[in-house]
């Protein structure tokens, strides 16, 4: 063999194939972990099921499958980007995976990618499984809503992606479990995020609509519900997404 196809097999691949190849891996582990899928598919699917069979959304739109569906794709992205990243890269930086990966070629950047694609990727087969079983129980979801809907619920995602990062990377991974678990818990049943404002307790209501949960989980409702863009809900989440990006970018410790 020539030196020069020596030389070509030892060049690293490129920047795209490698976040591609992390992204696939992040993405697998996420979905070959038991707890992980059990929070990013299971429990939104009985919180679905529960919604739509409870009078809990009675009155607020025309039927209770289509006004819960809206707020159930929004805890997708919470469940996914907030609480499985942020408890994955606690995790992962506990043990020294963090450091180990960011001095080879996939680089600090790269990294980061990856786990955004994988993200992404994750959230897609939520929204088809959610989608599916929700089409099943006669979600009739506007048409217009459809582009705006999935451009808010990766806004959504690219924030708490964010925020999953600057807690993974600024805390104890114990303490990551921790944060990530009770916010989860807090934000999907008082963040505005499954359940509207309207229905939340009136010292919350005026609070939940800066959350990112909250602004979420309207801008969702607006674009499933009416084919309409609450460009409020979505300023909210780029300011969250800047805020909390910029906040990762310089407190995260990768060991």
């Amino acid at each position: 063999m020539s030196t020069a196809a020596l030389q070509d097999q030892q060049q690293p691949a490129s920047l795209l194939r490698r976040v591609l190849l992390q992204g696939r891996y992040e993405a697998l582990a996420m979905l070959r972990n038991g707890e992980q899928l059990i929070l990013a598919v299971v429990l939104p699917l009985l919180a679905l099921v529960g919604l739509t069979v409870t009078p809990i959304l009675d009155g607020m739109g025309s039927s209770r499958i289509n006004v819960a569906v809206p707020g159930i794709l929004a805890l997708c992205a919470m469940s996914t980007a907030f609480t499985g990243q942020g408890i994955a890269t606690g995790f992962d930086r506990r043990y020294g995976v963090l450091r180990f990966l960011s001095t080879t070629p996939l680089g600090r950047g790269g990294l980061i990618a990856g786990k955004i694609l994988a993200v992404l990727a994750v959230l897609c087969i939520q929204v088809v499984v959610v989608g599916l079983v929700a089409l099943a129980l006669g979600w009739q979801p506007a048409a217009a809503g459809w582009l705006p809907g999935l451009g808010l619920l990766a806004l959504g995602a690219a924030a708490f992606t964010a925020l999953g990062l600057l807690v993974a990377g600024t805390v104890r991974p114990e303490a990551t479990l921790a944060i990530t678990n009770l916010l989860w818990i807090l934000l999907g049943a008082m963040g505005g995020i499954v359940l509207p404002a309207e229905r939340l307790p009136a010292a919350a209501q005026a609070v939940v609509h800066f959350l990112p949960s909250g602004a979420l989980g309207e801008s969702m409702r607006a674009a499933f519900l009416g084919g309409a863009v609450n460009g409020g809900a979505a300023l909210i989440l780029l300011l969250w997404t800047v805020i909390a990006g910029a906040a990762a970018i310089r407190w995260f410790k990768w060991n």
